[in-house]
């Protein structure tokens, strides 16, 4: 097989959570055990650390993996989902790896994925342990993909657990209380490895410290520990911020600008401290020089992107109650006098919380992800008038931002959103 056919395979042929939804979720790590042991084990032979939560964490490990290989680590990252190319997920100080090593892996091992039928996401996540592995990376960053207690990455022993933050997601495969999502994301925290919490949250915190305790694992909350003095984004369009630690203080700029990026910050500093802890190399320039190009170093995209100056035209992959906050914070701090947002969203998702967030004065572009789980622009329309919104449905994502735009005035601001998978259109 060819590339553009091994890629077919992947997609047609084993459950894939972009297409399927909740049946690609497995409740077990047997597969991805079972892969593993073919393998011959390669999530124990190279160092990790492991980043979960509700939100922030694919921001997180993307500056984490920036600021170690900065400091001179062969730096694997492991993220999810990919936006235009499925080598997005595994990279190597910041390189996809190449067409060739996804057509020999998949060659190589379709008997063993005909014998034990794994997941799509199973599937990727041994390939990228064992890239990481067979390449001797001196550290990876490993992204959870949901969850973290039955997730496929959860076979790992990471020098550093990081958990972001809890907020309303997958609540039809996690749980529909905070403490049950909570408790499914604290499943990351291993024994006697030390665990940062981005973000205390008085209805969780107490779940995960719990979870420590149990597992003798220090615990740190970031949030507690860094405090922003300032913040404002400059003429470069990079995000100045000024933070003071318990220890540290430090001006930095940000290439990443949206405001939720200040909570990842302190997520990221506190994560450094404790890497500082066990032997890493990192100086506060490597923290400076890393932080200011994120997007250059690991090719992340689609976090407060500006796609088009005129008319100032900007996505962001925030699609949950908590994401859509954040995206409504940094849509208030632009200057413009007509807001047009394209929307789109998924079906398997209770969206009732989103749309009842959303405002009530802009003009809507709604459509259709193009994926199996993309929500019918139709519906999607009819709900969002449900909830007082006026818009037009469109066929595509393409063409609904063509609509925005044509309709914006030069002062006028188009954003585009409500899941990643719309996002992934754009970028």
């Amino acid at each position: 097989m060819n590339y553009q056919d091994t890629l077919q395979y992947l997609y047609t042929q084993l459950p894939m959570f972009t297409r399927d939804g909740a049946s690609a979720f497995k409740k077990n790590l047997t597969n991805t055990i079972a892969l593993c042991d073919i393998l011959g084990q390669p999530q124990n032979r190279f160092k990790s650390i492991h980043v979960g939560g509700t939100n922030g964490k694919g921001s997180t490990s993307h500056m984490l993996a920036a600021i170690l290989q900065t400091a001179g680590c062969k730096t694997g990252l492991y993220t999810s989902p990919h936006l235009k190319d499925f080598r997005e997920r595994i990279r190597i100080n910041g390189q996809m790896i190449s067409e060739e090593t996804v057509i020999d892996f998949v060659a190589k091992h379709q008997p063993d994925f005909a014998a034990i039928q794994p997941s799509f996401f199973e599937m990727t996540v041994a390939l990228a342990f064992d890239v990481f592995a067979t390449e001797q990376v001196d550290i990876a960053v490993i992204e959870v993909g949901l969850g973290g207690r039955l997730d496929s990455t959860n076979i790992i022993n990471p020098l550093l657990s990081v958990i972001t933050n809890i907020g309303w997601d997958h609540m039809n495969m996690l749980g529909n209380t905070l403490q049950l999502i909570a408790g499914e994301k604290a499943g990351i925290i291993k024994s006697y490895t030390p665990v940062v919490i981005g973000e205390f949250q008085q209805e969780v915190a107490d779940i995960f410290a719990d979870k420590a305790l149990l597992e003798n694992a220090p615990i740190r909350f970031a949030s507690e520990a860094w405090h922003i003095v300032n913040a404002d984004i400059d003429v470069n369009g990079l995000l100045n911020i000024a933070i003071s630690g318990i220890e540290n203080d430090y001006n930095l700029q940000l290439d990443l600008t949206g405001t939720y990026q200040q909570k990842n910050l302190k997520t990221v500093l506190t994560a450094v401290d404790e890497l500082r802890k066990q032997g890493f190399d990192i100086s506060d320039e490597h923290i400076a020089t890393a932080l200011k190009q994120v997007k250059l170093l690991t090719g992340l995209h689609g976090r407060w992107e500006i796609l088009s100056r005129q008319p100032l035209t900007i996505c962001d992959t925030g699609h949950n109650p908590e994401g859509i906050r954040e995206v409504l914070k940094n849509i208030a701090s632009v200057q413009y006098e007509r807001l047009h947002f394209v929307i789109g969203m998924v079906n398997d998702k209770d969206i009732s919380k989103v749309l009842a967030m959303l405002p009530a004065n802009a003009t809507y572009y709604f459509c259709k992800p193009d994926i199996p789980r993309g929500l019918d622009a139709e519906n999607l329309r009819e709900q969002a008038a449900a909830f007082g919104f006026t818009g037009q449905a469109y066929p595509s994502v393409t063409s609904a931002l063509k609509a925005a735009q044509a309709k914006a005035g030069k002062h006028d601001l188009v954003f585009v959103g409500g899941s990643t998978f719309v996002v992934a259109e754009v970028v």
